[in-house]
């Protein structure tokens, strides 16, 4: 994990712990330090590293990040960071997480919107002796999604289908959408319809069943890479995730390792009068960590044959 590594192959963990003469549940505390170093906590200077094992073997890295300027409720805490990096790379079910420090109430709360979250295994690397322990015994007699949704509702890390569409969605002729890195021409044709495409599947993708204001965002580097995020509602509310700072979470993990101001382009993509609105947010967030980035906010209509309500 010397460059920035937020995915190891299932191959490549079962090859680290079989090396170490250990179990891959056993290598994940011993990653977590090299996990803090990829944290982004430039107002606390306190770096948490999670990592997580996904059911079909991969490892999984969550980070820390903060954002100079803004309230720091826009921040992503790294439990946050690691279930949305598992829900980027389309993984079904974290089993176990070794985090640096006891999770706050924020995160342990987060977590209660996975299907069997009481079973889920913790080790805090800062206690000692290092063990798994299910998440239950951290966060006795939980508040959850069982206290207020049925048990065909999707959680979080499951398929959801919100039956989102944007009308007419085509390619259109955005002003200065590059920073000065990039060939605004390009951005404004092929890309362009690219990140509409990408914040609209996020946004069906969101998991927004207590709002059923579901929404998503795509962000674009100076490279033309795309990077998608979704909405994700906490039962609890307060230690739900925006669409932008899980598009950030992407762009974290899977751009290596280049700051903010490379991010040139965004798209949101939000219910057509919803309760629950992302723009203020979105638009404020992105100003402060990448001022020439433009925002476009489509609001959507449900498709003809889907909801947009998820309860």
């Amino acid at each position: 994990m010397d460059r920035p590594r937020f995915v190891i192959e299932a191959s490549e963990a079962e090859s680290m712990a079989r090396e170490s003469g250990i179990s891959v549940l056993e290598l994940l505390p011993i990653l977590v330090k090299s996990a803090q170093k990829l944290a982004r906590p430039p107002i606390s200077n306190y770096h948490v590293g999670a990592v997580g094992l996904g059911i079909d073997g991969r490892i999984f890295v969550g980070v820390n990040l903060e954002f100079p300027g803004v309230p720091l409720h826009h921040s992503v805490h790294a439990e946050q960071f690691l279930v949305t990096n598992l829900a980027v790379h389309g993984e079904p079910r974290l089993l176990a997480f070794a985090v640096s420090a006891a999770p706050c109430g924020h995160c342990r709360q987060f977590l209660q919107e996975l299907r069997h979250a009481s079973d889920l295994q913790i080790s805090i690397t800062s206690e000692q002796p290092t063990s798994f322990k299910p998440l239950s015994s951290i966060l006795p007699n939980p508040f959850g999604p069982f206290d207020l949704l049925d048990n065909h509702t999707p959680l979080l890390l499951e398929p959801h289908h919100n039956g989102l569409s944007i009308p007419n969605l085509s390619i259109s002729n955005s002003a200065n959408l590059s920073n000065g890195d990039c060939d605004s021409d390009f951005l404004n044709s092929k890309n362009q319809r690219e990140l509409e495409v990408a914040a609209l599947e996020a946004a069906n993708n969101s998991h927004a069943p207590y709002s059923g204001c579901p929404s998503g965002s795509a962000l674009m580097d100076c490279d033309g890479k795309i990077y998608r995020g979704s909405y994700t509602e906490s039962a609890a509310y307060n230690p739900s995730l925006g669409p932008v700072q899980a598009a950030l979470v992407a762009y974290v993990a899977g751009g290596g390792g280049g700051g903010y101001d490379r991010i040139v382009a965004g798209v949101l993509v939000e219910r057509e009068g919803a309760a629950v609105g992302q723009e203020d947010t979105a638009r404020l967030l992105l100003k402060m960590i990448s001022p020439k980035c433009e925002l476009r906010v489509f609001n959507c209509n449900s498709a003809p044959n889907g909801s947009s309500k998820l309860m």
